[in-house]
């Protein structure tokens, strides 16, 4: 396994840094206002119902909608979930914890567009977007 070390912050000082973080907005720029389905038990569901998120340094950009679930979606969704369990608590923790190795390189790679979509959906600056 691995030992836990903090992801090191970035220097946007650092010309490098602050144009990689500057293309990662201009790639979120272009996937903005999208639609997004829920999924539960692995199927897209889409409502006609919509949660909308909007930029709030800037009112009229859409960041993306997402259905919105209903009672008996939510109830469906909670199944699903606990059903996915029974089995997955008996997936061998190393395995569980590979899963989440993984999840975690994905997310490393992809810092700079995770953070860059903090700056345009929660508003915060480059620099506790990614922290």
């Amino acid at each position: 396994m691995i030992p836990y070390k903090h992801e090191p912050f970035t220097d946007f000082s650092q010309e490098a840094n602050y144009n990689a973080y500057v293309e990662a907005l201009n790639k979120v720029e272009g996937y903005l206002g999208q639609d997004y389905p829920l999924i539960i038990g692995g199927k897209r569901i889409t409502t006609e119902d919509k949660i909308v998120s909007y930029n709030p340094a800037k009112k009229t950009e859409v960041i993306g909608r997402v259905s919105k679930a209903s009672k008996d979606l939510a109830e469906k969704a909670m199944q699903a979930a606990d059903e996915t369990f029974k089995t997955w608590k008996k997936v061998d923790p190393a395995i569980r914890a590979d899963v989440l190795f993984k999840a975690a390189a994905i997310i490393r790679r992809r810092k700079h567009e995770f953070s860059a979509l903090l700056t345009k959906e929660a508003g915060k600056p480059w620099a506790e977007a990614d922290a």
